[in-house]
């Protein structure tokens, strides 16, 4: 069977799929897997066992032998602490192929081979009796099936599917109960990942406004979750409106029911404010007592108590259908209604001397549809990109550019994916502007939003689409006229790595012929800058774990090893570093620049070098971003925005993911008069658009 596997291509501005081989064993996938960040998570482990124990001791108390149903077994962990906690027998459930025969590998080396056996199946394809792969039903359920949104992995259907089939009635479950939580906010940075604000610009003849569309202000946006490292979010960034209320909880020692319904609960707001956003999260009880918990609260809520930090389950960011003023104390109902998958949120007031018939009508109301955008908006702008288009810091800096660079004859063109610069560059005075986005041609025509867009600011016959790629330019298609000025921000839907906006200077290169000999391109020029690290805890997600809870899970750490030099060992990956804190080591350097005044040259650009590590700490890895110099003295970053040089704390772009490129060995650096150095050599295919680098400690 063959595997196709989607790659950005940062020449072409597309994403391509690649044709793998029979051998293809998801390399790609185990590198990037989180497994390593679950087998770090202590509190989680260590909750899992204790919960496991009291299972299997319950089972034992009443005379029955335990019988163990593992679904989502990953490594084995937790069928391996119910074999050790004296469970008779263990069937463990993993889909993933590889990861299955991880499992097979690391049971057998810790010596339970003949207590745990791994069906490499889907649950709901697994057989019970003589001939099946179960003998019998189990009484014990135990999995982990959980996200950061609780059900967005199939819980739901997974357990529905295991109660009928595959346990007995009344078995023990660990964990016995999740509970999901929400907290009522109002925060202009959250609502600004969902909505656009009006842009206000200064322009010769007076000040212009650019509004959105109708359709986009009352669109509720996408479905799926934004979730978030909340403990990361400032608290001046959000005012809490209402207590923390209980949304639901799931008791999985029962039958499941995974059809879709609602849940309502009544609450005062503690503050009058403008409801915007509902935080949430879970916690899971292990036992029916409530004695082992492990929960997903932010700081805010368990402010005493130590956080364990984990990748794979985070917090939950959801954002109302609209923004609802609420004032402190008025009766309020807020709705969690789910399908099998996804959860979403309702606000409602309720209505004076409601009576129940009312309040069965209120019900009806209640009950949404899964929220859908219908202005295309939400589709063409992920909510990192509306983040950055509201970030007014940096619309400044691209309106200062722009004044710079545009003259009365100005003949623009802007090539870069749901860019508002168009608009700008119309507003500041070109007398022609056309517009390319050439990463969304192939995946979605956004050309009817950019309709409602320009209709909304009476733009109609000003901004030109021009619905080509950028090699495919013709002179009509410019009314056979010579561009003066090129802009990109630049910013294009398919790049994952920072360099892959680069694509500007191909698209550049490939519309030369159409350029006029004096023309301005902003950016005039880019650079990639590097930084050696200490993370605070996202070393995690790369590092060995070795032992976990007494049991050797080396062989998950060998097969992650493997996968990352199969492919990876010369990249870097991308992580949002504003949720990830870390310490600089070294200085920021600028390690490659790029000329757009310039076509793309035919030959690789490298270079090497070396950085001194100025404080002590560990180096876990490099973060390497990107600088355009829009002009001589205007530049605008995508990664490191401050950095305090006592402590080495850093503040990241918060828009943009970071390149991290982690170490494969960690070097504890001391504060000495020779200070230890780090030696890099980065090279650039021009060929390809991707950068390989090499660093040694």
């Amino acid at each position: 069977m063959k595997t196709f596997c989607g790659r950005a291509n940062p020449t072409t501005g597309s994403m391509e799929w690649i044709e793998e081989g029979e051998d293809y064993d998801y390399h790609q996938e185990i590198a990037r897997s989180r497994y390593a960040d679950m087998l770090h998570d202590k509190d989680r482990n260590v909750k899992y066992y204790q919960g496991i124990r009291a299972a299997v001791s319950r089972v034992k108390e009443r005379g029955e032998k335990a019988i163990v149903l593992d679904i989502g077994t990953g490594t084995g962990l937790l069928s391996m602490m119910a074999a050790s906690a004296g469970a008779d027998f263990c069937y463990a459930i993993e889909v993933f192929k590889p990861m299955a025969n991880a499992a097979v590998k690391i049971v057998e080396k810790n010596g339970f081979s003949d207590k745990i056996k791994v069906i490499n199946k889907h649950s709901t394809e697994v057989t019970v009796g003589p001939d099946g792969d179960m003998q019998c039903r189990a009484n014990i359920l135990v999995t982990e099936l959980f996200d950061t949104e609780l059900i967005g992995e199939g819980a739901l259907p997974s357990y529905e599917h295991a109660h009928k089939f595959l346990v007995q009635e009344g078995c023990e479950a660990v964990p016995h109960r999740a509970t999901v939580y929400a907290q009522l906010v109002e925060s202009r940075r959250m609502w600004s990942w969902k909505k656009l604000f009006p842009v206000h610009v200064e322009a010769e003849d007076g000040e212009k406004i650019l509004v959105p569309p109708s359709e986009m202000e009352n669109c509720p946006g996408v479905p799926s979750v934004c979730d978030i490292q909340l403990n990361q979010m400032p608290s001046s960034d959000f005012s809490t409106l209402s207590d923390v209320v209980t949304m639901f909880s799931v008791d999985f020692s029962k039958p499941v029911q995974s059809a879709s319904t609602y849940y309502r609960v009544q609450l005062e707001p503690v503050k009058s404010g403008k409801a915007q956003i509902v935080l949430s999260w879970w916690d899971i009880d292990m036992d029916p007592s409530g004695m082992i918990n492990c929960t997903m609260a932010p700081y805010w809520v368990k402010p005493s108590s130590a956080l364990q930090w984990r990748d794979h389950w985070m917090q939950c960011v959801y954002f109302l259908p609209r923004e609802e003023p609420v004032v402190q104390g008025e009766k309020l109902y807020l709705t969690a209604c789910r399908d099998e998958y996804s959860v979403w949120y309702n606000l409602q007031r309720a209505r004076e001397g409601e009576n129940k018939a009312d309040e069965e009508e209120h019900e009806a109301d209640a009950r949404v549809e899964s929220p859908v955008c219908r202005c295309r908006a939400h589709l063409l702008w992920n909510r990192p990109r509306l983040g950055e288009l509201n970030d007014q810091n940096r619309t400044r800096q691209y309106i200062k550019s722009l004044k710079k660079v545009l003259k009365t004859d100005s003949v623009c063109l802007c090539i870069s994916d749901g860019s508002l610069l168009p608009v700008l560059a119309h507003y500041l005075g070109a007398k022609q502007v056309e517009c390319m986005q050439p990463s969304r041609m192939d995946l979605y025509h956004p050309h009817e939003l950019w309709q409602a867009f320009f209709k909304a600011n009476h733009l109609e016959d000003k901004i030109k689409i021009i619905e080509a790629r950028p090699e495919l330019l013709k002179p009509s298609h410019l009314e056979d006229k010579k561009i003066s000025v090129l802009v990109g921000e630049p910013f294009f839907t398919t790049s994952l790595l920072p360099w892959h906006n680069l694509y500007f200077w191909y698209a550049r290169t490939a519309v030369s012929a159409h350029l006029a000999s004096n023309v301005t391109v902003l950016p005039q020029s880019a650079a990639l800058h590097m930084m050696i690290v200490e993370f605070q805890d996202l070393w995690r997600i790369r590092s060995p774990c070795g032992i976990c809870e007494g049991f050797d899970v080396q062989t998950m750490d060998d097969m992650i090893k493997d996968s990352l030099n199969f492919r990876e060992s010369k990249e870097a990956e991308p992580h949002p570093l504003w949720e990830y804190p870390c310490k600089s080591l070294s200085d920021p350097c600028e390690v490659l620049t790029f000329d757009f005044t310039k076509t793309v040259p035919q030959h690789c650009l490298s270079t090497e070098g070396s950085v001194k590590l100025l404080r002590k700490g560990k180096s876990h890895g490099a973060v390497l971003w990107m600088e355009y110099h829009l002009t001589a003295d205007i530049s605008v970053s995508t990664g490191l925005m401050q950095l305090s040089n006592e402590k080495g704390n850093c503040a990241w772009n918060p828009h943009c993911k970071q390149a991290v490129y982690f170490f494969s060995s960690v070097i504890e650096s001391e504060i000495q008069s020779d200070p230890t150095a780090v030696t890099y050599a980065i090279n650039f295919d021009t060929k390809t658009g991707e950068i390989a680098m090499d660093f040694k400690l």
